[in-house]
């Protein structure tokens, strides 16, 4: 199966977060043929009941390619044309296991060992794939992370800092609004001094920004409403001390803060030959706390069309990225050969 056959296999196995079992049956079986020929190993990695990592490797590895195979709602199927592979997952991230696993045979081809790929569940959420993998690391030395960059080689990107914020108020006719409270006219109020927090600023990554993502209350448009919540989400650049500290005060005895996920902003190292580029976006590293091996960040496909309803991914992009991913793991074995 060529590389473009694979992306689209891939894309039309429904895999959205949670659902990630069929995918990785798929990759469990095409791998296992790869490894077969190649006197190698695979194993399914436990993250959750029903949700398991796949990790294949040949000699023991020292570079390991890995990405994600869940994927965001909603799931729409593949269609290609001359210059694009489209479908949900095509960028983010299934051409990108495509690539890598294209890469591993071009690579095992050649004669390479100390070789693996690690494919995860659960990045779109909480990384519970990566961090099922950093409880039980395979020796690894060097992390190539898959995410879309265009292929240029990111150098940081941007944390993530989630919440839910909750309000309660006390039921009433909306025609006697003074007999009740509206817990949706508190949490504007929270969210609008929330939205006045002053942002963090880094040299590379840029400015912290925040979305306000969903806002559910209410019960019907004649009722003063008696809950309300809303989930927002910053991309961090740095300690999020100052963050949490003024989440905390704009809450404070109006609503209920919790923080539901937080994942550090990374700095990453360059390799030579390769353009560069700084991501807005949180990926699965920060999750493998290094116990994968020194990181490195980059894949083909835009991020500007991941989630979105024209993802899509270049063909001349993913090719490339074969090349890529054979061209930087022989770089790390070098280098790793020369360390040891």
């Amino acid at each position: 199966m060529n590389l473009f056959e694979l992306t689209r296999a891939l894309v039309d196995i429904e895999s959205t977060t949670n659902q990630e079992r069929n995918v990785g049956d798929y990759l469990f079986a095409h791998l296992s043929s790869l490894v077969a020929r190649h006197n190698g190993r695979i194993e399914r990695i436990p993250a959750e009941p029903n949700r398991d990592n796949i990790f294949a490797s040949w000699g023991e590895p020292v570079v390991t390619l890995s990405t994600h195979m869940d994927t965001v709602p909603p799931f729409f199927d593949s269609r290609e044309d001359g210059e694009f592979i489209w479908g949900r997952g095509s960028c983010d991230a299934k051409g990108i296991i495509a690539a890598m696993i294209a890469a591993a045979e071009k690579l095992l081809a050649a004669g390479t060992r100390n070789l693996g790929v690690l494919f995860v569940v659960g990045e779109e959420r909480n990384s519970a794939g990566a961090k099922a993998a950093a409880a039980t690391p395979r020796g690894s030395r060097f992390l190539i992370n898959g995410e879309p960059t265009e292929n240029r080689l990111a150098l940081g990107s941007k944390g993530a800092l989630r919440y839910e914020i909750a309000t309660q108020g006390r039921l009433a006719h909306s025609a006697y609004p003074e007999l009740g409270h509206s817990a949706i006219h508190t949490l504007l109020d929270v969210l609008h001094d929330i939205r006045q927090i002053a942002l963090p600023h880094d040299a590379l990554l840029g400015s912290s920004t925040l979305n306000i993502g969903t806002i559910d209350g209410g019960r019907a448009p004649n009722v003063v409403a008696d809950h309300a919540e809303a989930e927002i989400m910053f991309r961090t650049v740095g300690d999020p001390a100052k963050l949490r500290e003024a989440v905390s005060a704009a809450t404070a005895g109006r609503a209920e803060a919790r923080e539901v996920f937080y994942t550090p902003a990374v700095q990453l190292p360059k390799v030579d030959g390769l353009p560069t580029t700084v991501v807005a976006f949180t990926t699965d590293i920060p999750s493998f706390e290094g116990t994968w091996g020194q990181p490195f960040l980059i894949g083909p496909g835009s991020i500007h069309v991941a989630h979105t309803a024209e993802e899509r991914i270049p063909k001349k992009e993913l090719s490339e990225a074969v090349d890529i991913y054979a061209r930087m793991a022989m770089q790390l074995l070098a280098a790793g050969r020369s360390s040891a």
